[in-house]
């Protein structure tokens, strides 16, 4: 069987970062991996997996990549087994079960260590324009597991305890052994007697059936940094679910979603205020008494003002995230022309007109007809 591009296999580009490759690899590797599949489909995802590794074996080593970059796959290959250092690329990654999903594929077959970890879980925060600003502090309910309180977590009933797993003899991993054109190859997975976890429960927990958790609404207080944006994932360490039988909580992923604000637009760390003038404001100029975020300020609107002439507040805008110091506030003019006018405005405008010398349409008279009746 033809050897395969390492580069295509994780889905990089030739010129990949080692950050850029480690990310696919994860990616790869937890989709593929064989714990997370059934039936046959297992059978591919474990080829696929392997596939994976020795990609990464290649890319991640610099050596064995520019010599995979010069010469092909007959220069990448280096003394010894091709697939020796699997392992040691499952533990740098996953921790020493190999596994992402808490038991599995391990090249030299070692023993899970600790409890399993609980999950990661995510949710959102909706917060309003100005504490995404100035910074609050708020909270948040996500339906979690935690620890059964009826058997302190150990998933085994009241005067019982947990018993070593006879399927794989309390390792967590029954392994297997297979023949290859590269020669035998041993392989590891999660024992299903007791999901890998080396032991099983005769008497279990009938509040949580041998979990040792059980699912409920948990609030959180979150701080909200000022200047944060729409979209900013926080993360809570130890807030997520808490693993089966005593094992370590995971993490809570929080998205942060900003509310509009009826006034200013967040750009970066600066805000725009579109800012609407009738024609004899910005004609003639104006003192207005304008607010910001942080108060009334006096916005000084000069004789002839144009739609698009901006106005700055320094130090009004957003705070930086990483720094001190905040945006700007720009405010943007835009001139309003009147629609209706009452016949002595009317009579304003035209007297305004003629001193300036300029032309305008007779009253009741559209400017179009009257260039259409100099054409006949």
């Amino acid at each position: 069987m033809a050897e395969r591009d390492p580069y295509e296999v994780l889905g990089v580009a030739r010129d990949a970062s080692p950050d850029e490759i480690k990310k696919a690899y994860r990616r790869s590797a937890r989709e593929h991996h064989p714990d997370a599949h059934q039936g046959e489909a297992a059978g591919a995802a474990e080829a696929e997996f392997k596939a994976v590794a020795a990609a990464y074996e290649v890319l991640s080593d610099p050596e064995r990549r520019d010599r995979f970059d010069r010469f092909g796959h007959t220069g990448s290959a280096g003394p010894g087994d091709p697939f020796s250092g699997f392992g040691d690329i499952f533990e740098s990654f996953f921790g020493s079960s190999g596994s992402p999903f808490g038991g599995g594929f391990s090249g030299g077959g070692r023993r899970r260590s600790g409890p399993v970890s609980g999950e990661d879980l995510e949710t959102v925060l909706e917060v309003g324009f100005e504490e995404a600003v100035f910074g609050a502090e708020a909270e948040v309910s996500v339906r979690t597991a935690v620890a059964c309180l009826d058997c302190e977590a150990t998933g085994a009933a009241p005067g019982s305890g947990p018993e070593t797993c006879t399927g794989c003899g309390g390792a967590g991993q029954v392994q297997r052994v297979r023949q290859s054109l590269l020669g035998q190859m041993v392989t590891s997975s999660a024992c299903t007697a007791c999901s890998g976890r080396g032991q099983v429960m005769k008497d279990p927990c009938q509040t949580c059936k041998g979990e040792g958790r059980s699912v409920e609404e948990r609030s959180f207080t979150v701080q909200v940094r000022a200047g944060v944006d729409e979209g900013t994932t926080l993360r809570l360490s130890g807030r997520g679910a808490v693993g089966p039988r005593g094992g370590p909580a995971g993490d809570l992923y929080v998205r942060v979603r900003v509310s509009a604000h009826p006034v200013f637009e967040r750009h970066g760390v600066d805000l725009l205020h579109r800012l609407h003038l009738p024609v004899t404001q910005a004609s003639l100029g104006v003192i207005l008494d304008y607010e910001t975020l942080d108060g009334l300020e006096e916005l000084v609107i000069p004789r002839g003002t144009s739609t698009g002439d901006v106005f700055r507040f320094r130090g009004s805008g957003v705070p930086h995230l990483q720094g001190r110091g905040r945006g700007d506030l720009l405010i943007e003019v835009h001139v309003d022309t009147p629609v209706e006018l009452s016949e002595e405005a009317d009579r304003l405008l035209r007297a305004l007109a003629e001193e300036r010398d300029e032309v305008v349409a007779e009253p009741g008279e559209g400017l179009i007809s009257k260039i259409r009746s100099a054409f006949r």
